[in-house]
């Protein structure tokens, strides 16, 4: 709700700024509509920016630039009423007028909230759960007291806080009994998965039976592999000029294949080729290592085109021929998948879709490249798998640009 009154008060500043600057009611609506999907796309609604002016003013900055080589599409109907000069004051006026409201709206609403006080009820091995949401929550849920589910206590201790937070699924009919409900009553996954946008192993492992009921039914619909075909083709016909630059820059620099081939693990675990433009120097490997292991064979044009995700672009093929998905878990080679399923719980249920080029994880979170990473990293993507639709899958498209852009899970 906060999200969307902060992203309609923006575009009403910049539909008035462009409206004075072209006096023109169409170009200023469209206009102000690009600037803020690109305000969305670089993640300004999300509490821990909204609440921080610098990063504010520097992400308002990047993201109006951005929406200004994204109008140049349409340039032959705005090109009369916005101009250069119009749009560079889009850009420093806007940028320093939405920074400061929106930092004013995230102060705002932050101190008007009043601390939650919970009593948890469960195991211990969810203290760091706890202590990672009152952190992400900015203090909106305190956990005063964790105890066993004693009738007598419970009653007594219920009173005394504005919550219950059952750690347990087990526990929470149980509980409910218990209280006759009197009193609210959480489930810790429910709010682990709001405040931590993530599903923590521990967290699985305390709900194993509700969470195994959902994974069951976990299915890709017709509109996912609609968007994928159309995005695929989008991609292919936009990144072929740069496509056929890194192709010909491999070959001069290290000669054929040009393509590094690779088998990988798709949908219910069944393995496919994926492609990928070669990075790294044409020597004969072992085993499978971590991209960090391998620094020494990277070539000197995939120091520069790694960070930018431009050697995953053939992977728009995989996604026409059904392979891949445009937002999905990123696909793991098979020795990987076969040692992480043996050490890490539900590690197979990423599995339960079609990998992606993108994915939650990757905008969420850093490149993995040791086992508790695995861990974290997967349990961003069993979020994204229980909670999938097809604007979920729009924003992670849309916030990739800004994963990119600061080369957060690159190497």
């Amino acid at each position: 709700m906060k999200e969307a009154a902060v992203f309609f008060l923006d575009w009403s500043v910049l539909f008035l700024l462009n409206y004075v600057l072209s006096n023109a009611l169409a170009a200023a609506i469209v206009f102000s509509f690009i600037c803020c999907v690109f305000l969305f796309a670089f993640r300004l609604y999300e509490d821990q920016h909204l609440t921080n002016l610098a990063q504010q003013f520097i992400r308002t900055l990047v993201a109006l630039t951005f929406s200004i080589f994204a109008s140049y599409v349409l340039y032959p109907l705005l090109h009369e009423v916005i101009g250069l000069r119009q749009f560079a004051i889009n850009v420093l006026l806007g940028s320093a007028v939405i920074s400061v409201v929106n930092y004013s709206v995230g102060v705002f609403f932050t101190k008007r909230v009043k601390p939650k006080r919970c009593l948890v009820i469960g195991k211990a091995e969810i203290e760091p759960v706890l202590q990672e949401i009152m952190k992400k929550s900015n203090g909106r849920f305190v956990f005063v007291e964790r105890i066993n589910p004693d009738p007598a206590s419970l009653k007594q201790k219920a009173v005394q806080v504005d919550a219950l937070v059952v750690a347990d699924y087990d526990l929470f009919q149980h509980v409910r009994s218990q209280l006759e409900g009197k009193y609210p009553v959480l489930l810790l996954s429910e709010l682990a998965e709001r405040i931590l946008k993530r599903i923590p192993l521990e967290v699985m492992d305390s709900f194993k039976n509700y969470y195994e009921m959902l994974f069951i039914h976990a299915e890709e619909s017709s509109l996912k592999r609609a968007l994928d075909i159309v995005c695929a083709l989008i991609g292919l016909i936009v990144f072929s000029p740069l496509m056929l630059v890194t192709a010909l820059c491999i070959y001069i620099e290290d000669g054929r294949p040009v393509i590094f081939k690779q088998e990988r693990v798709g949908k219910d675990g069944v393995p496919f080729i994926m492609y990928k433009f070669r990075t790294m120097k044409n020597e004969k490997r072992h085993q499978a290592m971590f991209v960090d292991q391998e620094t020494h064979r990277i070539l000197k044009i995939g120091k520069l085109i790694r960070p930018i995700r431009l050697d995953e672009t053939l992977q728009f093929v995989n996604i026409l021929k059904g392979d891949m998905s445009i937002v999905g878990p990123r696909p793991e080679q098979v020795p990987f998948v076969r040692d992480f399923e043996q050490k890490i719980p539900f590690y197979s249920y990423r599995h339960k879709l079609k990998p992606g080029l993108t994915g939650w994880a990757q905008i969420m979170y850093k490149y993995s490249s040791n086992l508790e990473e695995v861990k974290t990293k997967l349990s961003y993507d069993l979020y994204y798998i229980k909670n999938r639709t097809i604007f979920m899958d729009i924003r992670i498209i849309l916030q990739t640009i800004e994963a990119v852009f600061w080369k957060r899970g690159a190497k």
